[in-house]
C-alpha cells in the first residue's frame, strides 16, 4: 500500500516511508482471526501475501461479504473510526503476511497528511472506487441468479475461485456448497 501510494505521490515519500516503517509485518497461519465481530477495531491490515476473508454470523451461519488479496486494505472501517464493536469477523484463509497498522499511528498519519490535497484526492480516489465495487455487488446480488453471480465471479475474479475454498465461495455467493456444485456441473457441462 505504502509502496502505492509513493509511487503516485513522490512528493510525500519521507512522511509515507515513515509509516510502512511503523506498520507491523506479521505472519499468521489459514485460519487466524484478525479481528472479531463485536470486537473493536483498533487495527488496519495491509496484504503483503496471502487472502483474508471477511464474514459475518447470521443465526448461526457464516456469510462472507468479500474477500482481500495482495495489495489490498481491509479493515471494519465503522469500527475503526468510530470505535463502534465491528460488525464482521476478518480472518486469513490461506497462510498470510500482513502489516499491521495501528490506530494511533494511522491518526497521526491522516493528521500529518491532510493539509495535502494530492493526498486527499488519491483517497477520495480509492474510497470511490470502493464505494462502486460495492455498488456493483450489491445490484448483482439482488438482480442476478446465483448462477450468473457464480459466471462473473469467474469472468472478473478468477483468482478467487481457484485460491478460495468452494464452502466460502458458495457463501459469498449467498448459496449452499450443494447448490454451487450443481452450478459447477452445470456450467461444465454447457462448456463441454
Amino acid at each position: 500500500m505504502f509502496d502505492q501510494l509513493i509511487t503516485r505521490l513522490p512528493h510525500l515519500k519521507e512522511i509515507l516511508a515513515k509509516y510502512a516503517d511503523i506498520a507491523e509485518p506479521i505472519t499468521v497461519p489459514a485460519r487466524t482471526i484478525l479481528l472479531r465481530e463485536g470486537e473493536v477495531s483498533k487495527r488496519s491490515f495491509f496484504i503483503e501475501k496471502g487472502c483474508l476473508r471477511v464474514w459475518f454470523n447470521n443465526n448461526g451461519k457464516d456469510v462472507t461479504c468479500q474477500f482481500m488479496f495482495e495489495g489490498q486494505v481491509v479493515s471494519s472501517a465503522d469500527s475503526f473510526k468510530r470505535n463502534i464493536p465491528s460488525t464482521f469477523t476478518i480472518e486469513a484463509i490461506e497462510p498470510s503476511i500482513v502489516h499491521v497498522l495501528h490506530k494511533r499511528d494511522y491518526e497521526a498519519m491522516m493528521n500529518e497528511l491532510s493539509h495535502d490535497n494530492t493526498f486527499l484526492q488519491e483517497l477520495v480516489e480509492i474510497i470511490f472506487d470502493r464505494q462502486v465495487y460495492y455498488m456493483r455487488e450489491f445490484v448483482s446480488f439482488i438482480r442476478d441468479t446465483p448462477q450468473e453471480r457464480y459466471l462473473n465471479l469467474l469472468r472478473e475474479r478468477p483468482h478467487i475461485a481457484q485460491r478460495v475454498p468452494q464452502h466460502y465461495i458458495a457463501s459469498y455467493l449467498g448459496i449452499t456448497p450443494v447448490h454451487l456444485s450443481r452450478i459447477r456441473n452445470k456450467v461444465a457441462k454447457e462448456n463441454s
